[in-house]
């Protein structure tokens, strides 16, 4: 029998060491604000705790969800430079940038010290994110080539995980 965990449940920002966040995102030009408890967090596009961006800024706070903030930041990544400078909240794209996001969010996650993959999609799943094959481990596994393509077609995966796609 499987697990079953909720949005409860999934890992926050206060779980990850001190500043493993900023040190991942910051080869992207994506500067982390930490906002207090309780504050409101700027550029939240489905409120609170999840995380916000506006422009080059991702804002969190320590009950922000880890899927969250790669989410959003995978996003600001991905976007094209002419996006970045009028980002505001809603980060726009289609659905093919949104697979890619998605993607890109595991990936990263193995790469973030205090989390991995797995917990990422486990945590993707709690919180609802939906996929046709039903969780996300399945999609990134399964049924995901177009959005490990799109990521290829833009050099926006980092190397390694290029390398273990082709061995």
């Amino acid at each position: 029998m499987t697990e079953r965990f909720t949005a409860r449940d999934v890992q926050r920002v206060t779980a990850l060491p001190r500043g493993a966040l900023a040190r991942l995102l910051d080869f992207y030009g994506l500067r982390i604000t930490l906002c207090k408890p309780g504050n409101p967090i700027p550029g939240s596009y489905w409120g609170e705790p999840e995380a916000g961006l506006i422009g080059c800024g991702l804002y969190v706070r320590n009950d922000t969800p880890v899927h969250s903030a790669l989410h959003e930041a995978c996003h600001f990544i991905c976007m094209p430079p002419c996006r970045r400078g009028i980002l505001h909240t809603d980060a726009g794209g289609d659905d093919a940038e949104e697979n890619a996001v998605c993607y890109l969010q595991i990936i990263l996650a193995q790469q973030l010290t205090g989390t991995n993959s797995q917990r990422i999609m486990r945590d993707m799943d709690a919180w609802g994110y939906s996929f046709r094959l039903g969780s996300a481990e399945q999609w990134f596994q399964n049924d995901a080539d177009d959005a490990r393509k799109w990521l290829c077609d833009r050099a926006l995966l980092p190397i390694h995980s290029l390398i273990a796609s082709i061995a």
